[in-house]
This record gives C-alpha cells, sequence and structure tokens, in this order.
C-alpha cells in the first residue's frame, strides 16, 4: 500500500469513534462565555497565532468557530469587516459586546454550527479556525475552510491528543483514548493539493491558574468528563501534595497550519 491510497479522512473519523468523545454542546459553551471573553483578547496564545498571520491584501476575515472573537477582534482594526461564526449564541453575543466596548463598527457575527448549511456564510480574504476543529467529518471541514478563503487559511489544531495531562489523568486512574490530533489534517491537505506551512505555539494549559482544588477539579472535568467520587479523592490527595510548578503540568501544544489559496 501507498500514503496515495491511504483515506486519511477515514481513519480520522474512526480514531475518533474510537474516543467515544462527546462534543460540547451549545449551551455547554454558553456556560463559559463570560469567562472566556474576560481574557480572550490578553492572552499569549493569541498573540502568537496573530503574530504568524499576514494580513497583506486582505480586507475581510471569517472567524470560524470565533469564541468570544479571540482571533477575529485582535485584526479587526486592521481590517474592513470581521465576520464570526460559532454555534454558541452566548460566545457570539459576548464578541458583539467586545467588539461594541472596542468602538468596532466592523464586526457581525452569524449562528453557524460546522454541519450547517454555509450557502450563506461569506467569502472573505482570511479564513481562520482557531482551535475549533475537533470536528466529526475533518475532510469536509477543510474544504469548507478553503472554499471561504479568498488568500489565505489558518487554523490551529490539537498536538499529541490529549486535552489532559495523561500523567495528570493516571493521577485519577483514568486513560483518556487520544483524540486524532493535527498530522490527520496535513495528509488530507496533501491529497487537496495544498501544501501547507507548519509552525507550533505551546502555552500554559488552562489548569495551571486554578485558583482553589474546585476550581481545579472543575477544569479537569471538562476535558475528561464528570470525575466519580475515587477519582475526586485521589486528585485531592495529589493536589495537596503538588507543589505549584507540578499543578501546572504539561504546556498545551497546539500546530498551526497555514495556507496559500491558489488563483482559480
Amino acid at each position: 500500500m501507498t500514503i496515495e491510497a491511504i483515506d486519511f479522512g477515514r481513519l480520522y473519523r474512526d480514531h475518533l469513534a474510537i474516543t467515544a468523545r462527546t462534543r460540547k454542546t451549545a449551551s455547554a459553551w454558553d456556560n463559559r462565555a463570560a469567562g472566556m471573553a474576560s481574557k480572550a483578547l490578553n492572552s499569549r496564545y493569541a498573540e502568537e497565532f496573530v503574530a504568524r498571520m499576514d494580513l497583506h491584501g486582505a480586507a475581510s476575515l471569517l472567524d470560524v468557530g470565533c469564541g468570544p472573537g479571540t482571533i477575529g477582534l485582535a485584526v479587526a482594526n486592521r481590517l474592513q469587516r470581521v465576520v464570526g461564526l460559532d454555534y454558541s449564541s452566548a460566545m457570539l453575543g459576548a464578541m458583539r459586546a467586545k467588539a461594541a466596548e472596542m468602538q468596532l463598527a466592523n464586526v457581525e457575527t452569524l449562528h453557524r454550527a460546522w454541519e450547517d448549511d454555509w450557502s450563506d456564510v461569506p467569502e472573505c480574504d482570511i479564513v481562520v479556525a482557531s482551535r475549533s476543529t475537533t470536528v466529526e467529518d475533518i475532510a469536509t471541514a477543510l474544504e469548507q475552510l478553503h472554499a471561504k478563503a479568498r488568500l489565505r487559511v489558518y487554523l490551529t489544531h490539537l498536538v499529541g491528543g490529549h486535552f489532559t495531562d495523561p500523567a495528570l489523568q493516571a493521577v485519577i486512574g483514568r486513560q483518556v483514548p487520544s483524540v486524532p490530533d493535527y498530522i490527520y489534517l496535513l495528509n488530507i491537505l496533501h491529497r487537496m493539493g495544498i501544501h501547507p506551512r507548519l509552525d507550533y505555539i505551546a502555552h500554559e494549559n488552562r489548569l495551571a491558574d486554578a485558583v482553589d482544588f474546585d476550581d481545579f477539579a472543575r477544569r479537569m472535568a471538562w476535558s475528561v468528563g464528570d470525575l466519580e467520587a475515587d477519582e475526586l479523592a485521589r486528585l485531592r490527595t495529589w493536589y495537596e501534595r503538588a507543589t505549584p510548578q507540578e499543578r501546572k503540568g504539561m504546556p498545551m501544544r497546539w500546530a498551526i497550519i497555514s495556507w496559500e489559496k491558489a488563483p482559480c
């Protein structure tokens, strides 16, 4: 068998099915909108993402899975139009509120999921999908991003397949299967005739700034699912003995994948 014979889109779907991972509902993200909005534009992740973007010749941007506008709002003052797309209405509301606070009149939002009809989603010069590509059908998602871009696409996808450090999973006695990481995307893009650039962004994981044990446990449950009583007890025992550095754990790593849209 040669690499050309491998259907990486199918492999991705098979891998995701093994994880039995349930995508967070829109209402779950609604509940997090206020907290995420308060820190979205001040993160090192956003700074590093934007630093890798080329806005030359661009007037418009589509931010897919925009959340509270982490990327779109960070570059809105350099563009004529920014469209935020998300399936969480509260996230879109947070983006609009922040845009109003920043006195940005060029920001609009569109309530859509990856699986919805995108016929009314506008084409834009730049399309970004920041930490929003853990979807059921990544091959179709990549085609959607490519189709809506006139100039360039930028996305980030998890490196290593774990949202929570496996060492911390071992603390509670649980082994969460890895989700498909970025290497699938590179191979799918190759089959599409696209040869993307690849870089990496590393930053502190979301457990690092937990204010206390309860906050730490809530954040961990967001990633691995509800904790049983015995798992919670093991985690508390570890937490009380761990150093601040051990509680921070390993940083999150994201692959930033980008490509130019070839002229038609």
